[in-house]
C-alpha cells in the first residue's frame, strides 16, 4: 500500500509540475505574441484560466497531503496534548465528507450537467466538462489523502496509549 501512495504522490506531482509547466508556456506566448508580435492570440488567456483552476486544485491536493492546511493546524492546537490525534482524526473526516460531497458528487454533477448540455468554451471550442473534471478528480485525491492521515493519525493515537 506504501508503494502505491508513493506512486500516486508521483503522478499527482508530475502532474502538477506539466499544469504549471504549461500555464507559465501560456503566459508566455500570450505576453510575445501581444506586445511583440502584435497579434495577440484569444485562446491563450482562456486556457491559462483553464490551466490556472487545475493547477490551483491540484496544488490544494498536494497542500493537503503536506499537512499545510493553516486553518486545521490551528484548529488542532487549541485543543490539549492528549485530545489532539482525536481531533485531528475527526478533522480528517470531515475533510473526507467535503471532499466526497462537496467536490466529487457535486463535481460529478456538474461534470455530468455540461457534458450533457454539451457547453463550450467560446475560444477553444473545448466542452466545459472536461474543464470541470477537476473537481471530482481533486476530490477524490483528497478523500485519499484525508483517509491516509486519518490512518495514520489512529496508529499515532494508539502508539501512544500503549
Amino acid at each position: 500500500m506504501k508503494r502505491f501512495l508513493n506512486i500516486f504522490d508521483k503522478i499527482i506531482n508530475i502532474a502538477a509540475i506539466i499544469i504549471m509547466a504549461l500555464l507559465v508556456i501560456d503566459v508566455l506566448w500570450q505576453v510575445l505574441a501581444r506586445y511583440i508580435l502584435k497579434t495577440p492570440s484569444a485562446w491563450t488567456e482562456e486556457l491559462a484560466g483553464f490551466l490556472l483552476i487545475w493547477a490551483g486544485l491540484l496544488g490544494a491536493c498536494i497542500a493537503h497531503r503536506e499537512k499545510a492546511h493553516l486553518g486545521i493546524d490551528y484548529f488542532v492546537e487549541k485543543f490539549s496534548d492528549s485530545n489532539k490525534d482525536l481531533i485531528r482524526i475527526m478533522a480528517s473526516f470531515l475533510t473526507t465528507a467535503f471532499a466526497l460531497l462537496i467536490l466529487t458528487l457535486g463535481g460529478y454533477q456538474l461534470v455530468k450537467a455540461t457534458l450533457e448540455t454539451n457547453q463550450y468554451s467560446p475560444a477553444l471550442g473545448i466542452q466545459m466538462g472536461y474543464v470541470y473534471l477537476i473537481l471530482p478528480v481533486s476530490g477524490i485525491i483528497m478523500t485519499i489523502y484525508s483517509i491516509r492521515h486519518a490512518w495514520l493519525y489512529y496508529c499515532d493515537m494508539k502508539n501512544k496509549e500503549i
